[in-house]
């Protein structure tokens, strides 16, 4: 499972030589668990993780990061993540599991994906993380 190693350690290297604050967040033992890349194809994978990574920080538990502080989760989170999460509505956990199962394919193949067992098990996880 190298490709999983690289992911992690792409988005670990890449937020620490942007700043020396996001390489004191890294976590001592980072959680190394994709959660929506394995919806889609390889090639997003860690453009999909450290974008979701950005939205733990703001709205769930982190995997890599764990920040001193609120200001500097929302700084880090605002660094991996630069879109805004809808005010409490339902349905987020869903539309990135279809954005990440059909990334390329277009807007009629996202609407009309639905989550299998794979989707199923990414959803799952993600309610763990941000609730």
């Amino acid at each position: 499972m190298a490709v999983a190693l690289d992911l992690w350690d792409t988005i670990l290297q890449e937020a620490a030589d942007e700043s020396r604050l996001w390489g004191e967040a890294l976590k001592a033992e980072p959680e190394r668990e994709p959660v929506f890349s394995r919806l889609g194809e390889e090639r997003y994978a860690v453009g999909l993780e450290t974008i979701y990574e950005g939205y733990l920080l703001h709205y769930g538990r982190p995997r890599l990061f764990a920040p001193v502080d609120e200001d500097t989760a929302l700084l880090l989170g605002d660094y991996l993540y630069a879109q805004l999460r809808a005010d409490g509505l339902p349905g987020d956990g869903e539309a990135w599991a279809a954005t990440a199962a059909t990334l390329g394919r277009g807007e009629d193949a996202r609407a009309a994906w639905a989550p299998g067992p794979e989707g199923e098990r990414a959803l799952a996880n993600h309610r763990r993380r941000v609730q």
